[in-house]
């Protein structure tokens, strides 16, 4: 078999089962392990795949940090359904915590005001959305700020949340996998992500399908914490049914 076939039967194997392992390749293929690890190499240089301990799968899920700003120009529609679909699950006297987020803030643009609505909110944007209606009670943490989130962290907001409870958390997270679980690019934010679980009695994710098998620097916690998840359709069959048989209830808009 000569270099081109091997390629393509490595791509063709990696779409249909996600990742590949360097020493069945080297045994399906009868050539040795130097040869298959040369062309999962040349596959990286073409940005084909991303090479992990051993294996390969589609691509690099490992997340670089970036502002605000930009990521809300990045699955826009996608977030806007999140949000309503987040809204709709509001209900009268709710104390809820808004983390940080392009998702979140989406989230904030679409709540109305239900009666004795309270919202504590680590997100400066949120909380300037929120403010503008005179019937919710909006409360927000303080702390050090994160220019790239436009939102606060650090040990005062963490402080402050342990003299609250809440009946909801709806958190926007930077990747969810499901053997790592959620994450953030800041080991600060995942840290009172934390805080912010032990605070609330649902948590409710907001993340459009572009997060999942993607990680980030900071862990926040294991999918087996997670109540609820609201995502597009992009969402692929398996992680689907693997989210399903965890128990976590699943939303897609």
């Amino acid at each position: 078999m000569n270099i081109v076939d091997r390629h393509k039967l490595i791509l063709k194997k990696l779409e249909e089962e996600g990742f590949v392992k360097v020493n069945e390749l080297s045994k399906e293929f009868n050539v040795s392990l130097v040869t298959i690890r040369k062309d999962l190499k040349l596959l990286e240089e073409r940005k084909l795949l991303f090479r992990s301990h051993g294996k390969a799968i589609p691509a690099n899920p490992y997340i670089a940090e970036n502002s605000v700003n930009i990521k809300e120009k990045i699955h826009p529609q996608e977030k806007n359904k999140i949000a309503i679909a987040a809204a709709a699950t509001l209900e009268p006297h709710d104390c809820i915590i808004i983390a940080s987020g392009t998702s979140v803030i989406e989230f904030a643009r679409h709540i109305k005001p239900i009666e004795g609505l309270t919202v504590l909110t680590a997100s400066l944007n949120t909380a300037i959305i929120l403010a503008e209606h005179n019937e919710i009670d909006v409360m927000q943490l303080g702390g050090n700020v994160r220019s790239s989130s436009s939102s606060v962290v650090g040990p005062i907001a963490e402080k402050m949340l342990t003299e609250f409870t809440f009946t909801k958390l709806f958190l926007g997270v930077d990747g969810i996998d499901l053997e790592f679980g959620l994450t953030t690019t800041s080991s600060m934010e995942a840290s009172l992500n934390k805080q912010m679980i032990k605070a609330a009695h649902k948590i409710i994710v907001l993340a459009d399908s572009s997060k999942f098998s993607k990680k980030g620097f900071g862990r926040i916690c294991g999918i087996d914490e997670v109540d609820h998840i609201i995502t597009d359709a992009g969402i692929d069959e398996k992680t689907k049914e693997r989210l399903i048989e965890l128990g976590v209830e699943l939303t897609i808009v």
